[in-house]
């Protein structure tokens, strides 16, 4: 709706204090249009407000903010960043002081959104098409010509380009952070981690909103779906609700509404929340409720829901990599398995092993031991790949493996061959994986935890950093661990012992690094004292 004063004749009145409170008169719910008037002549202000006064655009009222010199006006500005139309004088303070201040507003504010109306009652000051080629104004009146009707006109149609402009840029902002958001959340390779990441992300999108969090129903073990829904990560008020159930979280109105966005895959907006659906190809129905933004305008629906649309890719993404990860710990188990099968002391011993060498690469990240070598994806895959470091038992002889007592050189010769038999398997297997992954990484270990510091242990009698870091973490965890359980061999040492063995080869055996690694994770795991 657009309305306005039918009078060809400028109307005269007292001047109206600055309304500055941002009041809505159009009774829409919608903030007004803010109109800043710059001129030293007081009548001006007073006739702009009465002839102005009542004009409605798009259900939104004006609110008038008033300045009397350039500097007022910088003032002004400063306040209010979202001002739409500026009905600008060019003589005051100076002679070119509004030109100065359009220079101001678009070379050193930057804002290119604000529509400007120069009105000047000196034409010969300001020649109109100088003006226009040199200065950014969006429409130039003489004040001699102008009349209620040019001014209500020229206003409305301001207004109308700075909406325009606005949803351009405000589209804009939008999907460089969806850009922004997809690309940050695609780096996520698990799902918590994900679903932390959308959340996060929504509250960069929707800046305004007091808090979101993303629920689904999830699956049971028989593939059939829970009764009620359940948030999987929330921010603001709902952080640290991850596992509860949505009833349990919002109102009873708020979980209908996410029912039924569950049920019919449909969007629910309301004036204080709103609930988008969206489905992945590898989950059930989710949703996204976002709380406390107010009515969304039909660009944040549209962002929102294209956020979502990527959201849903995400979750695809994730879902795709974690099944290509759990195939990986599939192969690594099997090959576990392996060893376990001829040598039953290693099941067990396998699994701790996993625990002290991932604790051991993550005291290692946390020093900032290593760089370059310890990052995220070492400490996430040397625990597993780990379990291989003896897979390559299979070639040894049972005979051997299980003999109670001391190996004679020969036996002791063909034992130590299990280093190279294992790297030998899992390289072959790696060459069929691109990139580094639990069996390139297996490989290194097989063959590297049994080299020595020093330059004497086997197969290949490699010496300090010429060993494979994750060979030198797991030599460590591995002589800790079967010193400390019984073998066919021996029986199991007392803890002290087998401290002061660790300490004594530091240096010739081990990498001291690495043990002031474990000697802090045990100290953490409340082994050995502080």
């Amino acid at each position: 709706m657009v309305g306005g004063d039918d009078d060809d004749d400028l109307l005269f009145a007292d001047e109206d204090e600055t309304d500055e409170a941002g009041e809505d008169r159009a009774g829409s719910g919608l903030p007004p249009w803010k109109v800043l008037i710059v001129d030293d002549d007081p009548e001006v202000h007073a006739i702009t407000r009465v002839v102005l006064g009542d004009t409605v655009f798009e259900d939104r009222a004006l609110n008038f903010l008033s300045a009397h010199t350039a500097a007022e006006a910088r003032a002004v500005l400063a306040r209010h960043a979202d001002i739409a139309v500026i009905l600008l004088d060019v003589v005051m303070e100076t002679d070119d002081a509004g030109l100065r201040l359009v220079h101001f507003i678009r070379e050193e504010l930057g804002n290119r959104q604000i529509r400007i109306i120069l009105r000047t009652g000196q034409p010969g000051q300001a020649p109109e098409r100088q003006v226009i080629v040199a200065y950014d104004i969006n429409d130039y009146k003489a004040k001699s010509e102008l009349t209620a009707q040019t001014l209500f006109t020229a206003t409305v149609s301001a207004l109308r380009s700075y909406q325009h402009i606005s949803t351009i840029e405000q589209s804009r902002r939008g999907l460089e952070k969806i850009v922004d958001a997809a690309s940050a959340l695609f780096e996520r390779r698990s799902l918590s981690s994900f679903v932390e990441g959308v959340v996060v992300q929504m509250g960069s999108l929707l800046h305004k909103a007091q808090g979101s969090f993303l629920c689904t129903v999830r699956r049971l073990p028989d593939g059939t779906p829970a009764e009620e829904a359940e948030v999987l990560a929330g921010s603001g008020p709902f952080e640290g609700a991850a596992g509860r159930r949505v009833r349990d979280v919002v109102p009873e109105p708020v979980e209908a509404d996410i029912r039924a966005a569950l049920e019919a895959e449909e969007n629910v907006y309301r004036r204080d929340h709103c609930v988008v659906a969206f489905r992945s190809r590898g989950h059930a129905a989710s949703v996204l409720y976002i709380h406390g933004q107010g009515p969304l305008s039909d660009i944040d629906r549209r962002l929102v829901e294209i956020f979502c649309s990527k959201v849903a890719i995400g979750f695809d993404n994730v879902f795709l990599y974690e099944q290509l990860r759990n195939a990986q710990r599939a192969t690594v188990h099997a090959l576990g398995k392996l060893a376990e099968f001829k040598d039953e002391v290693t099941g067990e011993h396998v699994r701790r092993i996993e625990r002290w060498t991932t604790l051991i690469a993550r005291e290692l990240q946390r020093r900032g031991a290593y760089p370059g070598i310890v990052d995220e994806a070492f400490c996430e895959q040397i625990g597993m790949a780990s379990m291989l470091h003896d897979v390559g038992k299979v070639g040894i002889p049972d005979a051997i493996l299980g003999k109670p007592g001391k190996l004679d050189p020969d036996e002791l010769r063909v034992m130590r061959e299990h280093a190279a038999i294992g790297g030998r398997i899992l390289r072959e297997a790696a060459g069929m994986v691109h990139g580094q992954s639990y069996l390139t990484l297996g490989a290194e270990i097989a063959e590297g935890h049994h080299e020595k510091w020093d330059g004497t242990g086997y197969p290949r009698g490699l010496k300090g950093e010429a060993i494979p870091l994750s060979g030198r973490i797991v030599a460590v965890a591995d002589v800790y661990d079967a010193l400390l359980h019984r073998r066919p061999y021996k029986e199991a040492w007392d803890h002290g012992a087998v401290m002061e063995l660790i300490r004594r080869e530091t240096g010739t055996h081990f990498d001291p690094r690495v043990v002031d690694a474990f000697v802090q994770v045990l100290v953490d795991e409340g082994v050995l004292a502080g």
